[in-house]
């Protein structure tokens, strides 16, 4: 009997292998549906319209983004969780939709961990500290040592409550052991308007928002909240090494699945999007948005997001800081 049972076993195991087999032989026979967070056009979709055109032309299919955005990205996740886990809809995960809104919104239409299987982080990118020209300080020291002599008058903006550059914001606060002056708006755009103008003091943005406004003196640099200096302006110091050990924080931007869509499928779409990531036009391109090529695992990406949502969340504690929808 054991044996027999032990044949069946053998018949289960190769009629899967073939099934999986089956699929990725199979796929993709269509085009492939990307659900973007974010507005067309917008610099998510530079960072996922090339690197999808590349890895469309190496697998001879079509990926097609579509923009479903909102409500902090929450529109699209709860799409994306919902399509058909056969490997034809994907979604793009940012920190704020994947990890940050867990943080701080309590209740959500999705799961990160339990509704999504992660297929690769792609890159991310480390967030500027800026302030006005007009702040008299110079470097992370005298601006924290500003902040205590003012407590709750140094003003920053962010693109809204529970956003990347709020919870930015909020970490370094808790980091430095200052109070600052929340001054939410809607979205990146606006939050650097304000700065520019003189009606914050600093704030948290990216590299690609923030270095043209460097470039031409209207923004003044602090530091690069990264733990090693960027490429793109080598000269800013990170604020780690100007003595708040550990202090990290911007935006990464990866690739994930419905759950229970099939491994094979998963691990074929990770192989081909590190394909396209190793290529020197892309290298090349995500080097001159100031994105760190990043091109994980599905492991390591699975683990970066369970680390960052328990980071996040006591960030949010910490600061009680709830969003509203």
């Amino acid at each position: 009997m054991a044996w027999q049972k032990f044949s069946v076993v053998l018949i289960y195991l190769a009629c899967c292998f073939g099934q999986v087999n089956a699929q990725v032989e199979d796929y993709p026979k269509k085009p492939i549906r990307v659900i973007n967070p974010y507005v067309a056009g917008g610099g998510v979709d530079a960072i996922f319209r090339p690197l999808l055109e590349k890895v469309g032309a190496n697998i001879k299919q079509q990926f097609v983004i579509e923009s479903r955005s909102g409500a902090n990205g929450m529109i699209a996740m709860s799409l994306a969780a919902k399509a058909p886990p056969d490997g034809y809809t994907i979604v793009i995960g940012t920190t704020g939709a994947v990890v940050m809104n867990p943080a701080v919104y309590e209740k959500l239409a999705y799961d990160p961990v339990r509704d999504f299987v992660p297929i690769t982080n792609v890159a991310q990118s480390a967030f500027m500290l800026t302030v006005n020209p007009t702040v008299k300080v110079t470097d992370v020291k005298s601006l924290i040592e500003m902040a205590k002599q003012r407590p709750g008058e140094v003003s920053y903006s962010s693109f809204g409550i529970g956003s990347s550059s709020h919870l930015g914001a909020e970490m370094f606060s808790q980091f430095a052991g200052v109070k600052l002056l929340h001054v939410p708006y809607k979205g990146s755009a606006e939050a650097v308007v304000a700065l520019v103008s003189g009606q914050v003091m600093m704030s948290f943005d990216s590299l690609q928002s923030t270095m043209p406004h460097i470039r031409s003196k209207r923004l003044k640099p602090i530091g690069l909240a990264s733990q090693r200096r960027s490429l793109v302006a080598p000269d800013i110091p990170t604020i780690a090494e100007q003595g708040l050990t550990g202090f990290e924080v911007g935006s990464w931007y990866g690739l994930l699945a419905p759950a229970n869509t099939p491994d094979a499928i998963v691990d074929y779409l990770n192989a081909e999007v590190l394909k396209a990531l190793a290529s020197p036009e892309i290298k090349e391109r995500f080097a001159a948005l100031g994105l760190e090529l990043i091109g994980n695992s599905r492991a390591e990406f699975s683990l970066q997001i369970r680390n960052e949502l328990v980071r996040w969340k006591k960030v949010a504690q910490t600061g009680d800081i709830r969003a509203e929808r």
